[in-house]
This record gives C-alpha cells, sequence and structure tokens, in this order.
C-alpha cells in the first residue's frame, strides 16, 4: 500500500535548507500551513524565496519568517496588511515581485501540470509584461508567464489518508491546491489523518499522486485577520 506518513514534521522537514524557493498555500491567514512555517522559523533557514499569495499579519504566518530576516524574495499578489513586509519592501532589505492574483495561481497550475509556461493577458501594456515575450491571439495580445519552480511545497488541508488523497474545507481550499505537486517536493499538514479508504473518493480535492509527504498537525490557533461584527441594538 503507498504510504506517504512521515512520523513528524522533523521528517516533513528534512531537506529543507538555506536559499531554497518554497510555495506556501493559504490566503490572508485562511488554510497557512501554520506547523510548517513555525519549524521553518525553528529551522531558522535564511535566504528563502517564497511564494505565496501574500506573507500574513506582523507576528503571524509569513511574518514571523521576515521579522527573523529568513526570506530574501516575496513572490506574491498582495503585500496589505504586513507592515513589515511593507517596510523591508521599500526600504530594498526584500526583493518583492508583485503578480496579478490569477496569474500567480496559473503560474502554480502550469508547474504542477508540468507546462513550462502560459499565456495570460493580464499585466500586458503594464510594467508587469517588461522585458517578457508577448503575442497576439486573435487580435488580442498576451504576455508569456514561466511556470514556478519551487524546492518545497507547504500546503494546509482538512483532512488526507496515508496515501496523501486530501480533502479541503471552505476558503482554506484557496491556492493550497494549485501548489501540490507543483514543487519537487509537496509537504501537506492536515487536521485530521484518516486511515486509506475512509476519505469518500467523490469527494477528494487532491490525489495523493500529488503529495510526498503528509503529516497531522497540532494546535492551530487559525487566526483571523479582521474581524468586523454588526453593533447590537
Amino acid at each position: 500500500m503507498i504510504n506517504k506518513q512521515v512520523a513528524d514534521i522533523n521528517e516533513a522537514l528534512q531537506g529543507v535548507t538555506d536559499n531554497m524557493t518554497c510555495m506556501l498555500g493559504g490566503f490572508g491567514l485562511s488554510g497557512i500551513p501554520e506547523n510548517c512555517i513555525a519549524k521553518l522559523v525553528e529551522l531558522e533557514v535564511k535566504g528563502l524565496t517564497c511564494i505565496s499569495n501574500n506573507a500574513g499579519v506582523d507576528d503571524f504566518g509569513l511574518g514571523l519568517l521576515l521579522h527573523k530576516r529568513q526570506i530574501k524574495k516575496m513572490i506574491s499578489s498582495y503585500v496589505g496588511e504586513n507592515d513589515e513586509f511593507e517596510r523591508q519592501m521599500l526600504s530594498g532589505e526584500l526583493d518583492v515581485e508583485l503578480i496579478p492574483q490569477g496569474t500567480l495561481a496559473e503560474r502554480c497550475r502550469a508547474a504542477q501540470a508540468g507546462f513550462p509556461a502560459i499565456y495570460t493577458p493580464a499585466g500586458y501594456g503594464t510594467e508587469v509584461a517588461e522585458g517578457k515575450e508577448t503575442r497576439d491571439f486573435d487580435g488580442k495580445m498576451y504576455v508569456l508567464e514561466h511556470a514556478f519552480k519551487a524546492d518545497f511545497a507547504f500546503i494546509k488541508a482538512w483532512k488526507g489518508d496515508a496515501a496523501g488523497n486530501l480533502v479541503f474545507k471552505g476558503t482554506a481550499r484557496n491556492f493550497n491546491p494549485n501548489m501540490c505537486g507543483a514543487a519537487k517536493i509537496t509537504v501537506v499538514e492536515v487536521e485530521e489523518l484518516v486511515p486509506v479508504g475512509e476519505l469518500d473518493p467523490n469527494q477528494i480535492h487532491i490525489p495523493g499522486i500529488f503529495v510526498q509527504r503528509i503529516f497531522e498537525g497540532k494546535n492551530y490557533e487559525k487566526r483571523i485577520e479582521q474581524r468586523t461584527v454588526r453593533t447590537r441594538e
């Protein structure tokens, strides 16, 4: 029987070293691989290039790595709520490549599918397209964007089995499925690890073929960036 389960997070992140390129799932703080990020902080690896929609907040998510100066480059779509991200970017301490959100998703998906590149209309005629090949398709201009090349993809799923089959829940699905199999090694942390055969095949979002390592995570905070509630009348 195929078994992708590893003993613990130490085994899951075995092989992570300085100057690697890592994909990290999540959108804002929803569906981020909390355990893997905490372990990266603990390992004190440096010079990382991180591909993620954003960099969390100042004291949570990828913001923890930024504060420790472990990230040399962010490839993302949104600076947003992270003051330290903004500060390092504007001061020139951090190399930042901002790309359209859909392009980020498709460059992950291209890597997952084994395509070297994609054409997209997003960014044509802007700074995003500078220095890149462009091409006319049926009277509309497109920009050539290369698939990402990452060493590790760190993914958060709701449920998974030892074969690596995954189920995501709600908005935590976001970039996570696109990043599975889009790196040399895909590491998945799940809230619940179940025996093979327990997941309904019709409900599986990502098959285990895209996963190399899987483990059950612990102590999820699931912090919310901003909570807005209606004033009680």
